[in-house]
This record gives C-alpha cells, structure tokens and sequence, in this order.
C-alpha cells in the first residue's frame, strides 16, 4: 500500500486567497521554560487544501460538522486536464471518464497548476470549471470534487456558479490539493478530512490518495 500525501504544508506565509488574511502561528510555551511546547495558531476556515460545505455560500447550508465521517473518504476517479488553453475545463474534458464516474464517490481534477503554488500566477488565469461541467458532475451521485487550483469558478466570478451547483447538490469541494502528478492511476482510495468544527462552513484539510 502507498500513501500519496495531496496536501500543502501550512505556514504563515503560504498564499490565501485575495482579501483572505493570512494564518498567523505564535509559539505560547516552550520546553526550555514551561516544559512542553505549545503554539496557537488563527487561519480562515479555507486556507491551504481546504473543503467547502454548502454553508460556504447556501444560506442555512449543511456544515461540515454535519456530514458523517464516512463522507470524506471513498473511490476517486482522477481526472486529466492538463491542457486547457482557455483555462475553462468543459464537459468534454469529463466524456471519457463517465462510466468510471458513475461508480465513484469523489472527480479530482488534475490540472497541473499547482506547481504555481507560493507564486502571483498561481491566482492568474488557472483552470477552472464551467457550470455546464458542473452540471454534468452534479448528475452523478459524487460526494466531492476537488481541484490543484485555488477555485473551482474564475478568480474574477463573483456569483460563484459552480459553487452553487455542486454545493446545491449535496457536493463538497476541495481547492488547492497538491501533488496530483504522483499518482499514475486513473482510480484511487481518496480521503479528505476536514477538521470537526461544530458550524464550519469550511476547514483546512489533509488529503491523501491510497494506492
């Protein structure tokens, strides 16, 4: 068994969303003074690898808290998408891996963008999807997509579409997964854990891929 970790290290200078502020750390005691080491630490529930639950947008949405813990785990079907000029990925993008989709419980989108993680292009013109792809994923009885980029809709989208349609649909999202490169199959074990926050509307998370 290989475990692929698809997550991004957390840190204080790790990139947030714009008009997100960024996590702050504070070391509180030390083990030269107080005889253990102990921080807290203050970030926004969607910093770094991170899920949405329907409350991120819905008014009186589902929170994370409310979702059983086997919701966050089952079959992923890796989808390539690679190459997409235009940055829209598009329901053509979704044809080939429609029987394997019909079986699976997660769509994790591998677009290749995050080897732009910790540069100013990383939030420029990254692929993300349409709402008629969104459509097309919210026909199968998924439990999540996620992406290698910071969002599923456009930098510049303000009504959010894809948000809403999957999110209407019962579908969580995960952003800004890493790592994608390293799995060389089409199927995967996926588990994403949010942190159990009662009202979340989010949480960073740890995604991994059990091969």
């Amino acid at each position: 068994m290989k475990i692929i970790d698809l997550s991004h290290e957390i840190h204080s200078s790790i990139p947030v969303y714009p008009g997100t502020k960024p996590p702050s750390f504070v070391q509180t005691n030390t083990i030269e003074q107080n005889g253990f080491a102990e921080m807290t630490f203050s970030m926004a529930t969607h910093t770094a690898t991170h899920m949405d639950a329907p409350a991120h947008i819905l008014p009186g949405g589902k929170t994370l808290d409310r979702f059983d813990a086997a919701h966050f785990a089952g079959r992923a079907v890796i989808i390539e998408a690679l190459h997409v000029p235009d940055g829209k990925i598009t329901t053509r993008h979704l044809e080939p891996y429609e029987s394997q989709l019909e079986q699976a419980g997660f769509a994790v989108i591998h677009t290749g963008w995050s080897r732009y993680w910790g540069e100013k292009r990383y939030f420029e013109g990254f692929p993300s999807l349409t709402p008629g792809a969104a459509e097309k994923l919210a026909g199968f009885r998924l439990q999540g997509v996620g992406i290698d980029a910071i969002s599923v809709d456009p930098i510049d989208s303000y009504d959010l579409p894809v948000h809403h349609i999957l999110l209407e649909s019962g579908i969580l999202i995960i952003e800004n997964l890493a790592h994608l490169d390293a799995i060389r199959k089409e199927a995967v074990h996926f588990i994403c854990l949010p942190l159990k926050i009662i009202g979340a509307d989010g949480s960073p998370a740890r995604a991994v891929a059990i091969i």
